[in-house]
């Protein structure tokens, strides 16, 4: 179930190679199951830290094999929207998102 019109790209051969600018980002299992929608102001230094440090803060996040991004001035809210799309979908939230409350009308 891919969120976004972006291609999938496998997580390390690109994530350093994406530019210091807001956007919104998934990450997929290797069976393209969608493990976190997450926003950042900059998504080169979001995604470096994540390289750099292979999510050790997070295990779930580990998970990871490729991902998806999208450039917005307004990651927050599209970050939101897509939850909220997800949770309309499959009436749950992605699996390392749960700690996120969302408002579903």
């Amino acid at each position: 179930m891919e969120l976004l019109e972006d291609k999938m790209r496998v997580w390390l051969e690109n994530a350093k190679f994406v530019k210091p600018v807001p956007g919104v980002y998934v990450l997929y299992t290797r069976s393209k199951t969608p493990l976190y929608i997450g926003h950042t102001m900059n998504l080169e230094k979001t995604f470096t830290k994540y390289v750099d440090l292979d999510f050790e803060e997070n295990e779930c996040k580990q998970k990871t094999h490729f991902y998806q991004r999208e450039f917005t001035d307004t990651p927050k809210e599209r970050q939101t929207e897509l939850i909220t799309r997800f949770k309309d979908n499959t009436g749950d939230l992605p699996v390392c998102n749960n700690e996120i409350k969302v408002e579903v009308h």
